[in-house]
């Protein structure tokens, strides 16, 4: 057997196989630009006639893809249709498509259907309409698809959101085997929230190995971050695959997630505008005060609960902590809640992150938390947390890796910081409530900081290659800290067996007033500066066990682990005194955020979901329902 030519000149020429006769050639409107000028009726799925064929929802979803997927993987996916509706006819016999052609648009443009909501079209299936062959070359390929090599082109120039969509999955794609991509979530106007994950084992937390991410775009107009976290995506899947030791140990020990954007709406506003500026023709060059809003017009870094004002007033407790502070149900009420915001809490509380880096832009500083004084009257008030070392240490490693953050004589954009190195307490450079970091340190056991990266906020394109030269060893040494401190496991104690991880025991410190938490398996990691400590775990219903130990400075990350035994444990009145502490687990008690999917009831009373918005696009001319497309 062999299969047909290529059906767009990206392909190299096929084989062929015979099959039905043919009947004189035509021509459909949208396959005028197949390498090939013979068709025939019926074809390979069945349609009888030209117009049998123009009125099903086959050929209709041809003439509406490129819209429904923004433009991505036009015209290789039209062209792939047309090579099954409208075959080649040659010598009056059918040509069938070859299958590597079907398995490499597929492999490429799948993520683009999963975006809408969209299964893959059933003429598409290429075990089903399609064929292969022995002599089938491996050279075959689109022109304008990656020739499967472990080389990787970083492309120095802005992507839009599509662009970004399709390089990160095209980078899971090349690197399955350590990477993957998932939504967290959905931005106001419905574009996904997505991450890459790099892992030696994606998708699955690993025992004792530390969670970090990378979040970038929070602000709409603040772009950099976004383009080096999509070239860090990149480099990691390449450099892996050339035989890096020093990436191939960051990814095999680490797990990483890497959001670009957290604020896809927000870009494109702020990319309009930058376009608009820059058109020589358009006298007005006003600059929109919310361009670093998302689509609501809110500030996402303004969006979060206010827990550190809770911290605050309770610090009088004697028992009170500041970790895990539960989301008070005001918040739920009272402020308008960004889908953006709400995605990335839950993610936050699903993952047991140790560090995170929120990339923004405007200057050129790494700040840490807490961002709001402890003094609200106070604009600018040095408002440390109780891991004040451990975040000055976290905040140092990036600064100082950075070719000139760290350099006092550095231009600062218009604000001070001399004689700190490249680094400032949040509330000292100025107070604001509401912020991503302060929520992290007091909802999880996340320290995240935040990266300024430069004064000029959306830079020109010139800009990105040496940005990514200043940046990329700070962003490998800031991966690499995540290895420092403590880890270990809980567990409780069995006579005859090794004992059952514990989930949600507590690591203290003494002298710190922040504990953390273990992760579903008992297993926890603590950022720890060198020296002794005193390191107690406890959980409920069990006694409590407590280690002094000894880190030194030549040691990287310690291992302590406990054995818990089982015994009655009276609570602290003090700390069940304190009002919604045992609400943790509360979390958008209105459900205002549940998807919105109307469940109703089909002709025979099955439950069935709302049909997506671009069913309209078929159920409006009268077609037979193309219910295939559903992926439900």
């Amino acid at each position: 057997q062999h299969c047909g030519p290529s059906f767009t000149a990206g392909f190299r020429d096929g084989c062929r196989v015979p099959a039905l006769e043919c009947d004189p050639w035509m021509v459909l409107g949208y396959c005028q630009d197949v390498p090939y000028r013979h068709t025939t009726f019926p074809n390979i799925v069945g349609h009888r006639s030209r117009q049998d064929l123009e009125m099903g929802a086959e050929y209709l979803l041809l003439s509406v893809i490129h819209g429904l997927l923004k433009g991505e993987c036009s015209p290789d996916i039209r062209l792939l249709g047309c090579s099954v509706l409208a075959p080649h006819c040659q010598d009056n016999k059918i040509m069938k498509p070859c299958r590597s052609s079907c398995e490499m648009v597929k492999k490429s443009c799948i993520h683009a259907f999963e975006a809408i909501q969209m299964a893959w079209p059933y003429f598409l299936e290429c075990d089903r309409f399609f064929v292969g062959n022995e002599e089938e070359k491996q050279e075959v390929a689109f022109a304008n698809i990656s020739d499967g090599g472990i080389f990787t082109i970083l492309q120095f120039t802005y992507h839009t959101n599509s662009q970004m969509f399709s390089i990160l999955k095209k980078t899971a794609a090349k690197c399955p085997h350590i990477s993957q991509t998932y939504s967290i979530g959905r931005s106001v106007e419905g574009k996904d929230l997505l991450v890459i994950e790099f892992s030696d084992n994606p998708g699955q937390h690993d025992l004792l190995e530390p969670e970090i991410k990378l979040i970038g775009n929070m602000h709409g107009n603040e772009v950099l971050g976004r383009q080096l976290l999509i070239y860090l995506a990149q480099y990691l899947c390449s450099e892996y695959l050339l035989g890096n030791e020093r990436i191939q140990t960051i990814i095999n020990t680490t797990r990483i997630h890497i959001l670009p954007s957290m604020n896809p709406d927000g870009y494109e506003i702020a990319a309009s505008e930058v376009a608009d500026r820059n058109d020589p023709e358009n006298i007005y060059q006003e600059v929109n005060i919310f361009d670093r809003a998302n689509a609501q017009n809110l500030d996402l870094n303004r969006n979060f609960p206010d827990l550190i004002s809770i911290f605050y007033n309770r610090r009088r407790f004697r028992h009170f902590r500041s970790d895990h502070i539960p989301i008070f149900e005001s918040y739920w009420i009272n402020k308008v809640v960004a889908p953006e915001t709400y995605a990335v809490m839950k993610w936050i509380r699903s993952n047991p992150f140790i560090i995170s880096a929120s990339l923004h832009g405007g200057e050129l500083v790494i700040s840490y938390p807490f961002d709001l004084s402890r003094r609200p009257q106070e604009e600018r008030m040095y408002s440390p947390t109780p891991d004040e070392q451990s975040f000055r240490q976290l905040a140092r490693t990036y600064a100082d890796a950075h070719p000139t953050m760290s350099n006092n004589d550095t231009e600062r954009c218009g604000a001070s910081f001399a004689n700190k190195g490249g680094i400032t307490n949040g509330a000292q450079w100025y107070s604001f409530a509401g912020g991503m970091s302060d929520f992290n340190y007091l909802h999880s056991n996340c320290y995240e900081i935040t990266v300024e990266l430069g004064c000029d906020k959306f830079p020109s394109e010139e800009e990105l290659y040496p940005e990514w030269l200043r940046n990329k060893e700070a962003l490998l040494s800031f991966m690499e800290f995540v290895h420092r401190g403590i880890k270990g496991i809980v567990k409780d104690e069995h006579e005859n067996a090794s004992g059952n991880g514990i989930k949600g025991a507590t690591i203290s410190i003494r002298g710190m007033r922040h504990d953390i938490t273990t992760a579903e398996d008992g297993d926890y990691w603590r950022l720890l500066n060198p020296g002794v400590h005193i390191v107690t775990a406890a959980a409920s219903g069990y006694s409590k066990v407590s280690k002094r130990i000894n880190l030194p400075r030549n040691i990287q990350v310690g291992r302590v682990d406990f054995v818990l035994k089982k015994v009655p444990r009276e609570p602290s009145l003090d700390y069940f005194n304190i009002p919604e502490l045992d609400n943790y687990e509360r979390f958008d008690p209105f459900n205002q955020f549940e998807q919105n999917s109307r469940r109703e009831l089909g002709e025979n009373g099955e439950e069935r979901t709302e049909k997506p918005w671009w069913w309209a696009y078929f159920s409006q001319l009268g077609i037979s329902a193309p219910t295939w497309l559903l992926k439900n």
